[in-house]
């Protein structure tokens, strides 16, 4: 079993590449990726533990990117490209590489957008949250992310936005800071295409992140089957050797779906967990949040074939 979606402390993930790797091992797992966002400043580390572990590591990245193939409208307003995650693997970890400068303008972006997201939480009477509280909760400012604003809010402010249960955390992503959210700010602009083409010769392989949560609105067996292949077939022909079918988020029904379209369109089923630690408590490392998860280990061979 492997996992090839999993975040640490360098990103918005709760436990360290160590405690990850460790877990990891103690679970069972043959082969796990580390696919912070925006940046593989976690690999050395997770490197050594994983070696410790006897565990194999494949290098990752999870980036936010725009697909114009398939724009979002929504409530009347105009059209705009639609904001997906993107999974790379085996990506080339020299800092020069221009993957890896596409990598650094992403975290510059990241930075400003959590900076307009502070002014605009403060506009609407959370004062107390700044940048230099986000950086002690994350570590340090480049790792910054919503779970971070959201444990600052509660923290900070629970009088505007409650106490933290469950159900609270879920709903304030939804009020707050979801796309539809009274703070939210877009993400980066970059289209897929310059980021996949930054990677050309370099043996990376992609695969789009969740996809359901990507391109539907909603989720029904019939918006999956009248909408995902046209979806994946565009992917392939823009560089794209996967889906990640295997998504620990949806169920075991779904997933079975989604494998089949994804071999139709002669791709790759990837799957990990999306794995959070505390952040994200129903989620467990490489079992998903239904628990049944099960990403087969050839997965990786596929992947490792296609580079």
């Amino acid at each position: 079993m492997i996992d090839l979606h999993t975040h640490s402390t360098f990103s918005d993930g709760s436990d360290t590449p160590a405690q990850l790797a460790q877990t990891a091992h103690d679970l069972g797992l043959s082969a796990i990726a580390l696919t912070d966002h925006d940046t593989t400043a976690s690999h050395e580390e997770m490197a050594a533990a994983c070696e410790r572990g006897g565990l194999e590591l494949v290098s990752g990245v999870e980036v936010s990117l725009r697909d114009h193939e398939f724009p979002r409208q929504r409530h009347g307003e105009p059209a705009i490209a639609r904001s997906v995650h993107v999974l790379a693997y085996f990506l080339p970890l020299d800092p020069a590489h221009p993957l890896q400068l596409k990598l650094a303008s992403l975290r510059r972006d990241r930075d400003v957008r959590n900076r307009k997201l502070v002014a605009l939480l403060q506009e609407q009477g959370l004062e107390r949250i700044t940048i230099d509280y986000l950086a002690t909760l994350s570590g340090n400012v480049d790792s910054i992310g919503r779970p971070h604003f959201a444990r600052a809010m509660f923290e900070l402010h629970p009088e505007i936005v409650g106490e933290r249960t469950d159900e609270a955390w879920n709903r304030l992503f939804i009020d707050w800071l979801g796309s539809e959210g009274r703070a939210y700010v877009p993400k980066t602009s970059m289209p897929i295409e310059e980021f996949v083409d930054s990677a050309k010769g370099s043996g990376t392989v992609f695969s789009i992140a969740h996809p359901l949560v990507n391109y539907l609105d909603a989720v029904t067996s019939q918006g999956i089957q009248s909408t995902m292949p046209r979806v994946m077939a565009s992917l392939r022909e823009r560089g794209f050797a996967g889906i990640e079918a295997y998504y620990g988020g949806t169920s075991a029904q779904t997933r079975a779906l989604m494998v089949k379209l994804t071999r139709d369109a002669g791709m790759i089923p990837t799957g990990g967990s999306d794995y959070h630690g505390h952040y994200k408590e129903d989620t467990s490392l490489g079992f998903g949040y239904s628990g049944d998860l099960r990403v087969p280990d050839e997965i990786l061979d596929e992947l490792k074939a296609a580079r």
